[in-house]
């Protein structure tokens, strides 16, 4: 059986420096089942010697960590493996003890996954995360949080988890991912007391060959996918598997030949917008009507006995406040399709740049290569270049609160006058 870092694709350094540091922890509670009795560090009366937060700096283990790269690098496939390696019965992270098995399967009592649903992390789940991550580790290990997009949290919820990382509890490390170390993505104080993973954007032939082996896709396809995700493990993955994620980003790439126009380029922005709700609609669905469900059962709906019409009459604020969690969570998703279209249309853009400058690099999207080139030879290099900018602005835009409508129009309009 495969450890738990098999999936993390392309960063040997990274995972060099975490089984180290796996390893380092492993030796600090070894050290501290001897210099106490084993009832007392079982039972957590005593702190460990030494604690995470001031054990030597040479060991590799320290008690805060951020994992940085960009999209698809595995920032959260990193986080989790070193947090099962971290909960591993040998300290290696071997893929087969029962603290690997539950961490990879998110039932580990002591990791808690904090993955936001919607576009920000607030305050009161961070100061009730702190709180939990204060108590002493059931398992007698170490309590473990990890943080994806820890770039959401708000100033508030950021000032919450700093208070806790520079008073770190004895057994508690905080795993944090990030897309880069900028004060935009993370706070100069967090940071500043954080060990830095840096990951890099896998090499396409890194993908495909996971792709194969953990998927079973075929190498054809496996290669395909991986060139055309960018190096991105999980749009590569739904790329090869999902038929309707290939119809759409093939709706994407259809989109330079569409602007003829004014009136096109505002018809082509209505059809990425709807396409994108469409898709986040769909994703949502499922969890959206089976958290209502259960809300409703819980709160006595379809009940007979006396004061159940009372109960759920009384439950319109909690049903209130859970429509506005999958409203929030709705709009995530949406964004997140949003910006799956604009890396494929970037991607269209960077072949064509690439094409008339006549760089040495293979095509991004093979099966658009020869629209790619028409372009370059009726734009050429400079024209390529400033719509690859539209496409990157409107990024960019959208992650700055600009209306998604406002910021898409505005690149179908900068990509048809180019």
């Amino acid at each position: 059986m495969p450890d738990v870092f098999a999936d993390l694709v392309g960063q040997d350094e990274a995972v060099t420096e975490l089984r180290r540091a796996a390893a380092a922890a492993a030796a600090v509670l070894r050290a501290a089942a001897t210099d106490r009795t084993p009832a007392l560090v079982a039972a957590g009366e005593a702190d460990p010697a030494p604690a995470a937060g001031t054990s030597d700096p040479a060991s590799g283990m320290t008690h805060a960590w951020i994992f940085t790269g960009p999209p698809g690098s595995g920032r959260s496939v990193a986080a989790r493996a070193f947090a099962a390696a971290l909960q591993c019965a040998y300290g290696t992270g071997c893929g087969e003890c029962p603290g690997c098995h539950t961490t990879m399967g998110g039932t580990n009592a002591d990791v808690r996954m904090v993955v936001p649903e919607g576009l920000s992390i607030g305050v009161g789940e961070m100061r009730a995360l702190v709180l939990r991550a204060a108590s002493t580790p059931s398992g007698g290990r170490w309590q473990v949080v990890v943080i994806e997009d820890a770039d959401r949290l708000t100033e508030a919820a950021g000032n919450a988890l700093l208070k806790a990382i520079e008073e770190p509890p004895p057994r508690t490390v905080f795993l944090l991912c990030a897309p880069s170390t900028h004060p935009d993505d993370i706070s100069v104080t967090i940071r500043s007391r954080c060990r830095v993973v840096p990951l890099r954007q896998p090499p396409a032939t890194a993908v495909a060959e996971v792709l194969v082996r953990r998927d079973g896709i075929a190498p054809d396809v496996a290669q395909w996918a991986a060139a055309a995700a960018q190096g991105h493990v999980g749009r590569a993955r739904r790329l090869a598997r999902d038929p309707e994620a290939r119809k759409r980003r093939e709706a994407v790439l259809a989109v330079p030949r569409r602007l003829t126009g004014v009136g096109a380029a505002f018809d082509a922005a209505s059809a990425l917008i709807e396409a994108a709700e469409a898709e986040a609609e769909a994703s949502v669905a499922e969890a959206d009507a089976a958290e209502r469900a259960a809300l409703e059962t819980a709160l006595g709906a379809g009940g007979t006995g006396r004061g159940a019409a009372g109960a759920i009459r009384g439950a319109a604020g909690q049903l209130k406040e859970l429509e506005k969690r999958q409203k929030s969570r709705a709009t995530r998703a949406q964004r997140d399709a949003l910006d799956r279209a604009l890396v494929d249309l970037a991607g269209f853009y960077r072949d064509a740049l690439t094409m008339a400058l006549r760089a040495p690099v293979d095509p991004v999207h093979t099966d658009t290569a020869a629209l790619a080139d028409a372009g370059a030879q009726k734009w050429d290099a400079e024209g390529s270049l400033r719509r690859l900018e539209a496409v990157l602005a409107c990024r960019a835009a959208i992650d700055a609160n600009v209306k998604p409508r406002i910021a898409v129009e505005a690149m179908m309009l900068a990509l048809w006058k180019g």
